[in-house]
């Protein structure tokens, strides 16, 4: 499998973290689903220094580019608004 790390930042308007906190258990239930498919790597939150959510970044799995482009583009929080901007590298898991 392909791995990748993404790194997304919220949208900054005033609305922007309760878009996040309203689509958030929708994204959550989508990460269950992809940690059941073998998937997800790892990921969390980015915070601010006030200790609120402005980002993620993801660590994930796919067959290929396609599988991994399909899952971002349908992820809640692509599709409620929440992340601006996305940085997808590939990543390769260090096994320790």
């Amino acid at each position: 499998m392909k791995q990748y790390v993404l790194t997304a930042y919220d949208f900054t308007d005033a609305n922007a973290l309760k878009r996040r906190m309203d689509v958030r258990p929708h994204h959550l239930d989508k990460v269950k689903e992809l940690k059941e498919n073998g998937n997800y790597i790892a990921g969390g939150a980015i915070l601010n220094d006030e200790g609120h959510m402005i980002g993620s970044v993801m660590m994930v799995q796919f067959e290929n580019d396609e599988q991994m482009e399909t899952w971002q583009n349908n992820d809640p929080y692509v599709t409620g608004k929440v992340w601006e901007t996305i940085d997808v590298k590939p990543f390769k898991q260090a096994v320790v």
